[in-house]
């Protein structure tokens, strides 16, 4: 399994980061390659478009409102899983972490694309394309 680490601070407060964070509506805005995201039930639905292909995917999301830490792992297609934390910098600033687990082949036969270091390069590429989205989004509707 292979986990990246990234982070990014946000100019706004944590409530506000949170409440965008955790809308799954608001994913095809700042994930690239989600075109539609929606709740059912217990789980939330992602139609994607990755290298190429179209597939849909069920993850579990779990909120852990106190603690400011989503957790989130596929139930269908590629098995993928992660969290997001959201610290406090001050009132008006926040930082967003994510931990992102994947295995590589598994991605690779899903998506397409690379494979080996150019693949880890890609995503990474690619959080940090979807963390610096979210940021402006976030910013945006504050």
């Amino acid at each position: 399994m292979s986990t990246l680490e990234e982070h990014i601070d946000i100019s706004v407060p944590l409530h506000t980061a949170w409440e965008c964070l955790h809308r799954a509506e608001t994913y095809p805005r700042f994930v690239d390659g989600v075109r539609e995201a929606r709740t059912e039930g217990e789980l939330t639905h992602l139609d994607v478009d990755a290298g190429g292909r179209s597939q849909g995917l069920d993850v579990r999301i779990t909120d852990r409102d106190q603690d400011n830490l989503i957790t989130w792992q596929t139930t269908s297609g590629p098995e993928l899983a992660g969290t997001f934390s959201l610290l406090l910098i001050d009132g008006e600033h926040t930082r967003l972490q994510v931990r992102f687990e994947y295995e590589p082949g598994t991605v690779t036969e899903a998506f397409g694309g690379p494979k080996g270091f150019a693949q880890a390069a890609a995503i990474e590429r690619g959080v940090r394309s979807d963390l610096q989205q979210f940021k402006e989004l976030v910013e945006a509707e504050r």
